[in-house]
Order: structure tokens, then sequence, then C-alpha cells
């Protein structure tokens, strides 16, 4: 309700152009620079970077628990913690040694996933993790870190646009509590009995077994970062990606004394999920050019075109897109549906968690590179590309005014999503890519006042809903910089698991084991 919506006030915010007077004022003060990264703090526009990612903390009993949203809340809509939008500011204050802010985030957003929640009489799953919390009457922030003592209220979907829960924040939970103990050595929390059960429930209802034929998890429009309808129903990359990064994570943080069955759980289904996603969802030029002479309606377990994906349905776009060098995991893939869009995040966290085989990896930068007009322009980068034309617009989106060609989700360009490629860039040793893509940022991101996202074709424009100095944009920034420092990229990047079995694709794996010839 309105009521419940928390407004930036005068008594926490000055105005903008305050809030800019006071960032040149405490640039000397604000930073309390870890060795690591002396070389960045002569860079003013990333010392001003951490100024105004400081000013966004907020506290609940003393403790800094996260930033908000954004400092320009005009719709009061973003005075919340989200918590996929944090995972970029705690990488940040994890590799500047300043792990507390994480922890105290980890704990809180725990305590609520407890919570009872539901949407209209329906109950939702106890292991869902909060989308968002806030304060329930209004945000204690940097000048007054010991009055946040109202209770937090968290999102679970019930106060979402179309009453979507965002199946993406528990993997990024269990991915950032190992990011934390690898940043740390700390093993302490991860093993603690709150985060072990969390843990669980989460897990629990994605290792749910139904009626799928699929390792892969289906899930409905808006669940992920593209959190209004773009027609990603169904079994999203973003999702999948996310999936098997926390399940490799989760193997490292389970306990082994209580945490065996849940292990034995991940690993069999690590093994699917990875033969899957690599036979189904990756396209390169080989497999565009197989896909394009497939069979239909086959039948048998010797079909070549298991799916029954349709060639007249491959978009023309598609094949003046893919180069003769390159490839990228498509948008979803279901029966007899493959959606040919490019979606930047799941294909850098298939990298980052290697259900990348390393050819794949280099065949993604290799696209980026050949496509560097489309999939970066003159701000990084694309969220999604092609934009839906006007036709698809209004099927797909139900003719979202937020979303229209080349806006927002449906083609827009989000500075948010730099480090994630960036983090990619440095796993498989092509820093250059990196620092072009973090040059061409800097040219606009402090200048336009640290954007949210850029529309057009190019990504030339200031996106029209697009709100200035908003969290994510600056944390990504600032987490694009550190990762320059080699060191840093383990925290967030897994090696492959030699325990997975390369994948091999044959028509005959897929014929029951009764059936097979004795070799």
């Amino acid at each position: 309700m309105a009521e419940d919506q928390s407004v930036i006030t005068n008594e926490n915010f000055d105005s903008s152009e305050a809030n800019d007077d006071k960032c040149t004022r405490t640039l000397d003060a604000a930073m309390t620079p870890h060795p690591r990264l002396m070389s960045f703090d002569q860079n003013l526009m990333f010392i001003e970077a951490w100024v105004h990612l400081r000013q966004l903390v907020v506290y609940y009993k003393g403790q800094a628990i996260g930033p908000i949203a954004a400092l320009d809340n005009t719709s009061g809509a973003l005075n919340k913690v989200f918590v996929r939008d944090f995972v970029p500011s705690a990488l940040a204050y994890l590799m500047k040694g300043e792990p507390e802010i994480v922890k105290n985030f980890l704990l809180r957003t725990l305590d609520l996933q407890l919570s009872v929640k539901g949407i209209d009489r329906f109950a939702l799953e106890q292991g869902l993790m909060s989308a968002s919390f806030k304060f329930l009457h209004s945000f204690k922030v940097l000048q007054n870190p010991v009055r946040g003592v109202d209770p937090l209220i968290a999102d679970f979907g019930e106060a979402a646009i179309g009453r979507v829960a965002r199946v993406d924040s528990g993997f990024w939970w269990i991915i950032l509590l190992h990011a934390y103990r690898r940043a740390t050595g700390d093993y302490s929390l991860s093993h603690r009995l709150e985060c072990q059960n969390g843990m669980k429930l989460i897990l629990s209802v994605c290792l749910v077994e139904g009626f799928g034929t699929f390792p892969t998890l289906l899930c409905a429009d808006g669940c992920c970062v593209t959190d209004r309808r773009m027609g990603v129903s169904g079994y999203p990359i973003e999702i999948q990606a996310l999936f098997f990064m926390a399940l490799r994570c989760a193997v490292h943080l389970l306990r082994e004394d209580d945490g065996k069955e849940f292990s034995m759980r991940i690993e069999k289904r690590l093994q699917a999920l990875i033969y899957h996603m690599r036979s189904y969802f990756w396209l390169d030029f080989q497999q565009l050019n197989n896909i394009y002479r497939y069979k239909t309606e086959e039948y048998s377990h010797t079909a070549v075109n298991k799916l029954n994906v349709m060639p007249n349905s491959i978009p023309d776009w598609v094949f003046d897109f893919m180069p003769m060098k390159g490839g990228y995991f498509v948008a979803n893939v279901s029966p007899t549906r493959m959606d040919f869009r490019w979606f930047v995040l799941g294909n850098c966290v298939a990298i980052l968690s290697s259900l990348a085989t390393y050819n794949q990896s280099m065949a993604i930068l290799d696209l980026i590179e050949d496509r560097w007009e489309e999939l970066v322009g003159k701000m990084p980068l694309k969220l999604s590309y092609p934009a839906l034309d006007i036709h698809g617009w209004s099927i797909e989106t139900g003719s979202d005014p937020k979303n229209t060609r080349w806006s927002s989700q449906n083609g827009g360009s989000w500075p948010s999503l730099l480090w994630l490629l960036t983090a990619a860039c440095i796993k498989t040793g092509r820093p250059e890519i990196a620092r072009k893509l973090i040059e061409l940022a800097e040219q606009l991101l402090s200048k336009d006042g640290w954007q949210e996202c850029y529309d057009g074709k190019h990504g030339c424009y200031v996106g029209k809903q697009s709100r200035r100095l908003q969290t994510w944009s600056i944390a990504g920034y600032l987490v694009s910089k550190m990762l320059l420092e080699p060191s840093h990229i383990g925290i967030i990047t897994l090696d492959e698991d030699k325990k997975i079995k390369p994948t091999t694709i044959t028509r005959a794996t897929t014929l029951p084991t009764k059936f097979r010839a004795n070799p």
C-alpha cells in the first residue's frame, strides 16, 4: 500500500546538487584504502563511486545491512535493499577488505527467509528468498546508524509487478555466501546452523522432482533480472546458469556431517544439467547450420531433432548475427521452441561458473568482439539482443510502455552488467576487452549521474525511466575496476569440475540402457 512505501526525505538526504557538493568535500575522508587498491585511489571517478555507495548504505540496529537501490527515488519504489542488486556492492566491499556489511546482509536476509509469505490465499514455499526488504516506516541511513529499530519487511513477490517470485534471489544468496568465504577464509559463517538450514531450504525448492523431463528449472516471466514480462517464461538462460553456479557453490558450502544427502542430489543434478545446457542451449555457426537442416516430427530414441525445433522458426536476424567464429547460449529452449535472443547475464554467469567449456567461453567473447556495435555500442552492455519488434513487443510484453523497442530490458544498455563481463574477460585471459569496456563506460557514467540504463540501438540516450545515482551501476563500475587486479577474480569464479563428465553428443546416448549394445 502507498502508506508502506518509505520515501527518502530531507531528514535522510540533501538535494541531488547538495549531494554532489558533499561528494566533492568528502573525497579525502570517505575512503579507507585496502593495500591492494592503492593504485585506484588516485582515480577521482573511482573515489566518487565509493562516496556515493557509502551514502546509500542503510543500518539496522547499528549494523550496516546494505545499500538502497538508488538515491533518485522519485517513484518511491527504490527505497529498498534488493538481493540481486546488492551482489556487486558486496563484491566491492569484499575486495576492499570490508566484509562485515556482507555478513550482516547474509544473516539478515536469512532471518527474513523464515517470514510467513503468501499471495492472496496461497502460501509460498518456505525456501524462497526475498527479492528485497525495507523498514516498515523509513530507512535510517548513514547519518543515523543507530536509529534503525523499525521492523524489516520483505517482499517475496507479494508487492512485485505481476506478483512474481524472484527465483534468482536464492541462487545469488548462495553464490554470495561462497564469495564471502573465499574472500575472508572464514568458514564459520557458512557452517552456522542457520546458514546450513537456509541453503537446504533453497535447495529443497529447486531440487524437487515433478513432472518435468529436463534438469532445467521451469520459471515464470519476470522471475529474474528481466523482472517484467519479456517472453522469457520457460527455461531462461539466466536462471539455468545461476542454478548451476549455486549448486556448485552449495557443494563446497554444505557441511559433510549433515549435508551428504543434498550433496549427492546436487552432484546427480549437475551431471544432467551441464549435459543438457551444452547440448541444447549452445549455438554457434555449425549448430545453427545443423538446426537449419533439421528434420521434424522424429519419433524414437534415435531422433536428432529431439526437441522438435522447427527450422522455419529461426529468425532472419540470427543468420546475419552469427559470425563464423563465435557462439553463445540462447535465451530459452523447450519443446518445439528455441528463443535465439542473446542475454548477457546468463552467458557471463555460464563463463564464471564453468558451465561453458573453455572453448565456449572464448567463443562468447569472440562473438562480443565481432558484434561490438550491437552488444556494447556507446554504453556497455545490452541486457538482451535484439530488441523485440513492434509485433513481438505487443505479444511478448503486453505492450509494456517501459520496455518499448531498444528501451530498458528490451534491448536497453545496463552499466550494472559491466562487472559480469569484466569478470568473464579476466577469467578467460582477455583483460584487453575488459579495459576497453571500462574506458567506454567511464566516458558517460559519472558525467550522466550514474544512470540505471541507456536507451537506443547503440545505447546513446539516457533511459526514459532511468534513475540517477543507481546503486548497482555504481557498484558494477567499482567491481569492474577492482577486477583488473587479477588476484580478485577467484572470489566470484569456479574452475571446471573434473568430476563432471565431459559432454559428448551422440544419437545413441538417448537410448535407454537396456537397449544399448554391449561394448
